[in-house]
């Protein structure tokens, strides 16, 4: 059977929304509400999601989209500061959360953040700068000749010559109000800095998640003098080449899931002991014959009827492999799908496309990784059929470079960090895509930092059980191994689904 091929938009974690725009400096007695933070005057307003929004303060902050040519084009970073909410008042150095995907816009998801980080956020404002081309700080939304958003099925699988027309078409699209060329990992970095001068602050505290933490680790190494702490959530290693180890990545969150299952009687009894050779059997069936079927979307009730195919399950497994909660349906879904029932499987899909569809910035997705990681990646040396996603996968993720403007990767960037700085790094065990391997090879050249994997977790820990607390607590004391981790022994696996209403007790 030929390795499958994932839908590149899905090889991100998203959680987005956006942020309203701010009002100039010097407006703050014009305005009901508006606050002064340094240098910007920022107006009240709500950041997040259409379905989950918070209170915050918002604004702008222009800067050389070309920093080497400062008088030319400016762009408009978005900017949401959830401001303290102790009655002290907030601390000098403020915490900077840093977006993954890359493609996240940071203030999309300020209610998560809100949560995430709510212990901190007692002491200290929360800063959410949507990263160039993403959100609402100049984002590329490209669009066809009649004005509508240009897309791609979200839970399609375009081979490369699509990928790479599309991308072309953007490009056209974009030329004279954007040069793709300048929306790499190093002018964010830079774009950070102007943003912390411009709220005066003299330090400030890192917290990346995926690709931010890539992001944190630039900035720490460029401006060190700038840093106060960093935490690390899903580690990316600097040298990492993204999306070029999905396929292993996948396989090895596969054999865990499958480890835990064999280790629970009802699911041992009720399930194939190998979750992965059972969606290799599937994915066969479907690569043969695929199947017209009739289901009800979740969350309207509406009957419908779609094609199912090998992607189709592929697609879901992987971004159901990024939660515990989700990953526990999947030797059910599977398994009802081996026995021809695949309505439950459409389903999903359906409902997980629709969540995820169109929450990353492709463009600026592709500026970091064309300039990043495209040069560096090395197909695999192995059998295609290997693993479930197959080379493919990464060769689909750089495949709109061979005709996207390509930036310049700064020079060191793949080094490692090599730092004294205050540092907790954070994995989920069972994380699809930054493993805990990642951050202990980040944490060799960390001193002062420590490392701590989450049992049963996947892929985003910062608001997981007793994490907040934590979280809090080293963002104060700035000292990682005095803190008392033992409340995270709590954590456990979540048991596969062994029927549709829930798993064994």
């Amino acid at each position: 059977m030929k390795a499958r091929l994932i839908p590149p938009m899905l090889l991100a974690a998203a959680l987005l929304a956006g942020c309203e725009a701010g009002v100039p400096a010097g407006a703050a007695g014009e305005i009901a509400g508006a606050r002064r933070f340094g240098e910007l005057t920022l107006r009240p307003c709500t950041a997040g999601s259409d379905g989950s929004r918070v209170e915050a303060f918002c604004g702008t902050l222009e800067v050389p989209e070309n920093r080497s040519e400062p008088e030319g084009r400016q762009i408009a970073l978005n900017i949401a500061v959830l401001a303290a909410s102790g009655r002290g008042g907030a601390e000098e150095d403020p915490v900077f959360f840093l977006a993954g995907g890359p493609g996240q816009a940071a203030t999309e998801l300020a209610p998560h953040i809100a949560h995430a980080l709510r212990e901190v956020r007692k002491r200290r404002d929360i800063v959410l700068v949507d990263q160039r081309g993403t959100g609402a700080s100049n984002p590329f939304g490209c669009r066809d000749g009649a004005g509508r958003q240009m897309a791609v099925d979200a839970f399609a699988a375009p081979d490369a010559a699509t990928l790479a027309a599309y991308a072309r078409r953007c490009a056209a699209e974009l030329e004279g109000r954007v040069d793709a060329r300048f929306y790499t990992t190093a002018e964010a970095v830079e774009d950070l800095d102007a943003v912390r001068a411009a709220l005066a602050a003299e330090r400030i505290n890192l917290v990346g998640g995926s690709y931010g933490t890539r992001v944190a680790q630039q900035y720490a190494a460029r401006h060190p003098d700038r840093v106060r702490s960093i935490v690390l959530d899903g580690v990316v290693p600097n040298d990492l080449v993204i999306g070029g180890e999905f396929a292993d990545t996948f396989e090895q969150a596969l054999r865990l899931q499958s480890r835990q299952c064999e280790r629970l009687p009802a699911c041992r009894e009720r399930f194939s002991p190998d979750l992965r050779a059972q969606l290799r059997a599937v994915m066969a069936n479907l690569e043969d014959a695929p199947v017209e079927v009739q289901y009800r979307h979740p969350a309207t009730g509406e009957s419908r009827e779609d094609t199912v195919t090998a992607d189709t399950v592929t697609s879901l497994a992987f971004v159901f492999s990024y939660a515990p909660q989700t990953a526990a349906l999947l030797p059910l879904v599977i398994d009802e799908a081996a026995n021809g029932r695949y309505a439950p499987l459409m389903a999903l899909t359906q409902l997980m496309g629709e969540q995820v569809g169109g929450q990353i910035n492709r463009g600026m997705q592709w500026s970091v990784l064309c300039a990043e990681d495209a040069d560096r990646y090395r197909g695999a040396d192995r059998d295609p059929g290997a693993t479930l996603l197959g080379p493919e996968v990464a060769e689909m993720f750089f495949a709109p470079c061979a005709v996207w403007p390509r930036g310049e990767r700064s020079e060191g960037f793949t080094e490692p960090l090599r730092s004294e700085l205050p540092a907790l790094l954070l994995s989920g065990e069972l994380d699809p895509v930054t493993p805990p391997a990642y951050a202990e090879r980040v944490l060799e050249t960390l001193p002062n930092a420590r490392h701590l994997v989450l049992r049963g977790q996947g892929h985003g820990t910062l608001a997981l059980g007793c994490m907040p607390k934590l979280l809090a607590q080293f963002v104060e004391s700035t000292d990682a191994a005095a803190l008392d981790a033992t409340c995270l022994d709590s954590m456990t696996y979540v048991p596969p689904f062994t029927s549709f209403n829930g798993w064994d007790p």
